[in-house]
């Protein structure tokens, strides 16, 4: 039996090998896809912070950055899930007085990091990093020019910094929050810093100057970096020392220092890092879940579509007598022996679109310049696995699609083989509609959802409707087929040609109707959810903004009110808070961008849009919350709330407002006082400034600038978004251009695999009679119901998950650029016309 299947699938495959081309096509594309992402998981995964100004501490010591929230899902044992937090937690001074103690240790150094601003150029931006000069030996950076910094006013400088300046020169710097000019005694190497004196740096940093950011450990010679974390690492126990806000962590989340080293860290220097790259993770886990499912429906649509042509064929060597492991053994043969070479091929494409990738994500600056990601050479072995994944895919639906021609009796395989239709049977559409509900069921789940829970549930039941649809395509072509049927009728002969193949092949409409409707509607949701959400915070973040000018780089707020011309002033600071919840029981932790203000005179600058409450209460222990958290969490004026602020302190706050826009402002809104207590670097912040009624603007910006010395421009929208929100849109941008163009090759494919299978029925028609005209004119008929039908279904499935995720998330209708909107139909029109039309261009001329 073994030689007969051998046999009969090396025949097949010589005989129909212009059919597999198309799927051999798909093949490869999937086998790309899936190798790339599955690369780019696998550095995303080994991901970790840049290791550089602390390259030469063996040891680090730093607090835990890291927040915890356990909860006990439905019938399972408690789970703990943990968030990055962005925001320093810092080191007690009792630490470096038990770190200098320990064995082995030649010096403990302290890093204590300050925000820097130079102010000496009109406009400059640019913040430093302000550090003790006996940090830089952490680096280690040596001096190029000059000397160390031995009393107040006087700094060595480094990086861009340093260039063109030299011992002696003057710079004007504000830290920590006062603008002086200091004397540039030296000029080192190193990254860009501004270094102090120790005692100047601890005046700077207020009252966080007796604790430090770091501690970094020199060994003495011959101790190695491993025994000299153990001897660290016990002498902190020991000791009992804990970071400075275990007091007020979480109850159980309050955690030890921790003792890094390696790569590790890293940890302690780019607090960035570790939040952006599970925020990659996550999201390149949701899209490679959406790829893989995307991949074997487009897989195994062509290789069922490729045996379904053949349908005759196998039930005509069932009825001479081939049994139906011999037909299931030849069909399983044949696939593999087309799908091992594409597969392969496709694995070996992924590695330069993998470095592509990542070249274009560090060269257009959404990959956070503190984020490493490594590649070591075992991590190319991931294309193999994916390779297997695809070729298994295709070998399991050759399996199913010859099912039925193995278990035909042989007395009826006749039948089959002289084309009789068959019913797609009563299992299949009830299958399709429980699909359909499904999707649908997501759609509704996503209303009671905010954020990403959201848009995955959004996400979910689009792909679902798609796959209820790709079952349901029979009876979908049917209805088609009997909405068009008159129009193409009037159409003359080659509508009336239309009609009729149109009717006689619903099965073959419906394979071809499929990947319009996917690519439709997977396009239309993943560009719909995001515009809806810009759009929607854009224009909310126009609509709260009343200032005219706006202060960059931080100033005193009083010190602006008092300025002529300007009625009023408000100082934001930017942050980030993490809220525990749950989904579906499972504990869940969201970080959430907010916003800290000054309140007196808010709304005469910014305007959240109070609807409860008052603004002007905001203060100490107080909140005001977004009408959609609000209504998510039944919180009202008076209720309490707990969130955890950045640094990981959990407090229990009073709501005092509800604000509406809450997609502009952020879901929580803060006293800037309260905020600032728990923000690395709470000077900086930007002046929102509305003049005087009847004040010259110009004249008030020229006195704003001449008065504090800092940049002075016309006020720009106040639209929240966490920092790591550039490299999820640049990644998500990318999976849908990867996965749109996919699934575009997918409907090409698909379309050109079933051109060749009519290759015979359009020379008969030529031979009895139609002329090219009418063919012709057949096909582009055809081609176009197949196109308004995959688009008008597409957009349908589309549009019951963006409507859901759209009100949830905004409380507003979906919005998609007419431009997208045409682009999407125009690309899926040339394609589906050029998928019908070339493939049959010999045979209908």
């Amino acid at each position: 039996m073994s030689k007969a299947s051998s046999l009969l699938a090396a025949r097949g495959r010589q005989a129909h090998r212009r059919a597999w081309y198309a799927v051999v096509a798909a093949l490869v594309l999937t086998s790309t896809l899936l190798g790339t992402f599955a690369l780019m998981i696998g550095a995303t995964a080994l991901g970790h912070a840049r290791v550089e100004r602390y390259a030469g501490a063996p040891v680090v010591v730093a607090g835990d950055q890291t927040t915890r929230y356990t909860a006990k899902p439905w019938g399972s044992d408690p789970e703990t899930v943990t968030a990055a937090l962005t925001e320093r937690v810092r080191v007690p001074a009792t630490a470096l007085d038990v770190l200098r103690k320990v064995d082995g240790v030649r010096a403990a150094v302290p890093d204590v990091v300050v925000p820097v601003v130079p102010v000496a150029a009109p406009g400059a931006r640019d913040r430093l990093d302000g550090r003790p000069w006996q940090a830089a030996q952490l680096g280690p950076y040596r001096l190029l020019e000059g000397r160390a910094p031995a009393k107040a006013g006087e700094v060595v400088v480094s990086g861009r910094q340093g260039d063109g300046t030299s011992p002696g020169d003057q710079v004007r710097l504000r830290a920590g929050g006062t603008v002086r000019t200091y004397t540039v005694v030296g000029v080192a190497e190193g990254e860009e810093s501004v270094y102090f004196t120790g005692a100047q740096v601890r005046a700077l940093a207020g009252d966080r100057g007796a604790e430090a950011d770091a501690i970094g450990l020199l060994p003495q010679s011959g101790v190695g970096a491993g025994e000299l974390y153990e001897r660290a690492r016990a002498a902190l126990d020991e000791a009992g020392v804990r970071d400075v806000s275990a007091s007020e962590r979480a109850e159980g989340d309050a955690r030890p220092l921790r003792v890094l080293t390696g790569d590790g860290r890293g940890l302690a220097e780019h607090l960035d890092a570790p939040a952006a790259r599970s925020g990659a993770l996550e999201m390149l886990a949701s899209v490679a879940a959406s790829v893989v499912l995307i991949a074997l429906l487009v897989i195994s649509s062509l290789v069922a579509q490729a045996l379904r042509q053949r349908a005759g064929e196998l039930a005509l060597l069932r009825a001479v007598g081939a049994a139906p492991r011999q037909l299931r053994a030849a069909a399983g043969r044949e696939v593999l022996r087309v799908a091992v070479r594409p597969a392969l091929a496709g694995a070996l494409l992924s590695v330069p679109a993998f470095l592509g990738l990542l070249h274009l994500l560090r060269g257009g600056g959404a990959l956070p310049s503190g984020l490493e990601l490594p590649t070591p050479a075992w991590l190319f072995a991931a294309p193999v696995v994916t390779a297997g994944l695809t070729i298994g895919a295709a070998r399991l639906t050759a399996f199913f699609g010859c099912a039925r021609a193995a278990r035909i009796r042989p007395a009826l395989a006749l039948g089959e083989a002289r084309g009789a239709a068959a019913d797609p049977g009563q299992g299949r559409r009830i299958a399709g509609v429980v699909l359909l509900g499904l999707g649908v069921s997501s759609a509704g789940v996503s209303v009671t959802q905010s954020g990403s829970a959201a848009a995955m549930a959004a996400s979910t039941a689009a792909l679902t409707m798609v796959i209820g649809c790709a079952v349901l395509g029979p009876w979908i072509a049917r209805g088609a087929h009997a909405a068009v049927r008159r129009v193409l009728r009037r159409r003359g002969p080659q509508g009336r040609l239309a009609a009729a193949e149109l009717g006689a092949h619903p099965s073959r409409f419906g394979a071809a109707i499929t990947p319009i409707v996917l690519v439709t509607a997977f396009v239309v949701v993943q560009l719909g959810a995001g515009t809806t959400m810009q759009h929607a915070g854009e224009r909310q973040a126009k609509a709260a903004l009343r200032a005219e000018l706006q202060v960059t780089g931080g100033a005193d707020v009083a010190e602006v009110r008092r300025i002529p011309g300007v009625g009023a002033a408000t100082e934001i600071l930017r942050s980030t808070v993490v809220v525990a919840g749950k989904e579906a029981g499972s504990p869940r932790l969201d970080r959430l961008p907010v916003l800290g203000v000054t309140p007196a005179g808010l709304t005469r600058t910014l305007d959240p849009q109070p609807v409860e409450g008052s603004l002007e209460r905001l203060g100490p222990g107080t909140v005001s919350v977004s009408a959609d958290r609000a209504r998510a969490q039944d919180l009202h004026v008076g209720s309490r709330v707990t969130v955890r602020f950045g640094d990981g302190v959990r407090r229990s706050l009073k709501v005092v407002a509800v604000h509406e826009r809450g997609l502009a402002v952020g879901e929580f809104l803060f006293a800037r006082a309260e905020l600032a207590r728990h923000v690395t670097s709470p000077y900086g912040g930007d002046v929102l400034v509305a003049t005087a009624p009847g004040a010259d603007v110009p004249a008030v910006r020229e006195r704003l600038s001449r008065s504090l010395d800092r940049e002075v421009s016309a006020a720009r929208p106040v639209h929240l978004t966490l920092p790591d929100q550039a490299l999820n849109d640049r990644l998500g941008g990318i999976a849908v251009a990867a996965i749109g163009g996919f699934t575009m090759i997918a409907v090409l494919s698909t379309l050109t695999l079933i051109g060749v299978g009519r290759r015979p029925g359009l020379r008969l028609l030529r031979r009895v009679g139609a002329g090219r005209r009418q063919v012709r004119g057949m096909l582009r008929a055809e081609a176009a119901v197949m196109t308004l039908t995959g688009l008008v279904v597409g957009t349908a499935v589309a549009a019951v998950p963006l409507l859901a995720f759209a009100f949830a998330t905004a409380r507003t209708l979906p919005y998609l650029p007419l431009a997208q909107a045409a682009a999407i139909a125009a690309v899926v029109t040339a394609t589906a016309f050029a998928g019908t039309l070339l493939p049959t261009r010999r045979a209908s001329g």
